[in-house]
């Protein structure tokens, strides 16, 4: 077997060449693979002689499948002798540079590689710091009114009317065309009046009722519901009203601190969250920097990036996502019904990620060969009890659990995290 090889930008083109002996090892073998596929008359089901069977099908009838096989063991061959080639897409046969005579075969297997790559400038690079965030009275408000509502508790009301923002308990019996429709029935429902959970004018209805009352309340599902049935139709609930109640949130006073931290005033309560809020926004300003310090390293390296690779990256979001609704019971045929997209539509939106995933992990791993950056054992046994701690596992246990791709994950942890940290050494935030 003979080859020569070619490169066009991310296009590697192999020319195999056979003379007529090798080539027809491999029609022979193609023969041998098929001959039990054809019926000839005086013969047992493949035992026609290959000259019998190229009578009645056709000579060069076995051509075809003793090219794949060709192709497929002097690809490998290939791959075998040249380490540094990496595909990235399935190989193909150039139909146009097949070729046979009586001296043997030509044909060309053409095949997307990766791109190659010339660092560009990764240190000494100078990237605006991103200015920190400071706390203002009102972002201590804000944290002190969440942890309040956390701490609410609704009392009972029996002396006035349903108001806006009252939770209200009640029955209902929705009908369309005076006939109830299923789901539209409840017993003892709790809503909150002014959360616009419900149909648009059902909460609205009920503002004004009294425990005890029954009304017929009218409303129009929207014309984008997500069941076809109701869509744009109008429909009456009948409701009763059972109980009202109304939040009460507690006093922001020594003794809220107390029940709710460990400090004994909500003075010392208040200088805890401004701390934590501070923190905060320290570590978001020193994400964004690292965000802006690996799109400058990113950025100087410029790299014509396979469309292959591009939407294997698409892939694996679609499969994360279709992962991350079936956490919710739902599936991407009714994701796509309930949003009016498609597929072509999900993995448009997640282009743009992908192209930027790849041209950072493609420079980062150029950098990480230039710098010669190892993961040591010691480094990855730590990265492991870590993370055993912080799952609160036994490291022996997880240890026998771990397979050989948990074991690359934590290494390319180790290795990312030393990467960052040699760009943040090497550069300067200003």
């Amino acid at each position: 077997m003979k080859y020569t090889q070619t490169r066009e930008k991310n296009t590697l083109t192999v020319t195999f060449k056979m003379d007529s002996a090798e080539w027809a090892t491999f029609d022979r073998r193609a023969y041998d693979q098929n001959k039990g596929k054809y019926n000839i008359p005086g013969f047992r089901k493949g035992h026609a002689p290959k000259n019998v069977i190229e009578q009645h099908y056709g000579k060069g009838l076995f051509f075809e499948d003793a090219l794949y096989i060709a192709a497929q063991e002097y690809y490998s061959e290939f791959l075998d002798k040249n380490k540094k080639v990496e595909p990235v897409s399935r190989p193909a046969i150039d139909d146009k540079s097949i070729a046979a005579d009586d001296k043997g075969v030509t044909f060309a297997v053409v095949v997307t590689v990766r791109p190659e790559i010339t660092l560009g400038q990764y240190k000494g690079l100078e990237v605006k710091k991103t200015p920190v965030q400071k706390v203002k009275p009102a972002d201590i408000d804000a944290e002190l009114s969440k942890v309040q509502e956390r701490n609410a508790r609704f009392v009972e009301v029996s002396d006035r009317a349903v108001q806006e923002g009252d939770q209200v308990n009640l029955d209902y019996c929705g009908k369309v065309d005076g006939v109830a429709f299923e789901g539209g029935t409840a017993v003892k429902q709790t809503l909150t009046i002014g959360s616009h959970t419900f149909i648009e004018g059902f909460e609205e209805q009920l503002v004004g009722m009294n425990i005890g009352d029954t009304k017929d309340i009218n409303v129009t599902f929207p014309k984008e519901y997500h069941a076809e049935n109701l869509a744009g139709k109008p429909a009456v609930f009948t409701v009763t009203i059972n109980g009202i109640t109304v939040k009460e949130l507690p006093a922001l006073d020594d003794e809220f601190a107390k029940d709710v931290s460990e400090f004994d005033t909500i003075k010392e309560y208040k200088d805890d969250i401004k701390k934590n809020i501070a923190e905060r926004y320290q570590k978001d300003a020193d994400n964004k920097d690292e965000s802006n310090l690996v799109e400058a390293v990113v950025n100087a390296t410029p790299i014509d990036i396979p469309d292959e690779m591009i939407q294997e990256q698409i892939d694996q979001y679609v499969e994360d996502f279709k992962y991350q609704l079936s956490y919710q019971g739902l599936n991407i045929d009714n994701y796509f019904k309930y949003t009016n997209t498609t597929m072509s539509d999900l993995r448009a939106s997640h282009k743009e990620r992908a192209e930027k995933a790849v041209h950072t992990r493609l420079v980062f791993e150029e950098i990480v060969k230039a710098e010669k950056i190892k993961a040591s054992q010691k480094a990855v046994d730590a990265k492991i009890k870590e993370y055993a701690q912080r799952i609160g596992k036994p490291l022996d246990e997880l240890n026998k659990e771990l397979n050989e791709g948990d074991k690359y994950y934590f290494e390319n942890q180790v290795i990312t995290e030393a990467l960052l940290s040699l760009l943040k050494k090497e550069n300067t935030l200003a």
